[in-house]
């Protein structure tokens, strides 16, 4: 990874974390006068003319409003939502399955509402029926989680320079 790929953690002009850019697109927001060098833990660019600080957090001068997104749904969601337990028999297995409460060839929506996570054989033994047809419940209705501002920290490796900037950090 190049310097100039490096991670730089954005943050809106209230210290809400807002997103994560390159070193790149850093130095220009902040030769542009858009944002400030909150913290320089990387050391400076040198230039024949000048030197440059590597920022790793940058606050922008301006407020941003955070646009609401909807959380897409997809296999991986619906397994974090059911945190990855079967929503049948309550059983966490090496292998999980989507399940439509209400099958879709009887005009189930494939929706946050009736998609559920499944074990296999939960899956076979309720087959194309409804969960009253076969003689089971679920242990939780399904619904759409909430909208995380932070999923874009999920799965990303969090800088220590970072965390008194973010509010879920230690």
């Amino acid at each position: 990874m190049g310097l100039f790929s490096a991670a730089v953690l954005v943050v809106n002009q209230n210290y809400e974390p807002l997103n994560i850019c390159d070193v790149r697109r850093a130095v220009v927001l902040l030769h542009r006068g858009k944002a400030e060098l909150l913290l320089n833990g990387r050391g400076e660019l040198r230039t024949t003319r000048t030197s440059v600080p590597i920022p790793s957090v940058i606050r922008l001068v301006y407020m941003v409003k955070r646009p609401f997104m909807k959380r897409r749904m997809a296999r991986r969601e619906v397994f974090m939502r059911d945190r990855y337990t079967c929503l049948y028999c309550g059983k966490q297995p090496r292998e999980l399955t989507l399940d439509h409460v209400v099958p879709r060839y009887r005009g189930g929506p494939h929706s946050w509402e009736n998609v559920v996570s499944a074990c296999i054989p939960c899956n076979h033994r309720k087959a194309d029926h409804t969960p009253a047809e076969a003689g089971m419940r679920l242990l939780r209705e399904p619904k759409a989680p909430r909208a995380n501002p932070y999923s874009l920290f999920q799965h990303r490796v969090v800088s220590d320079e970072w965390r008194p900037f973010l509010p879920w950090a230690d």
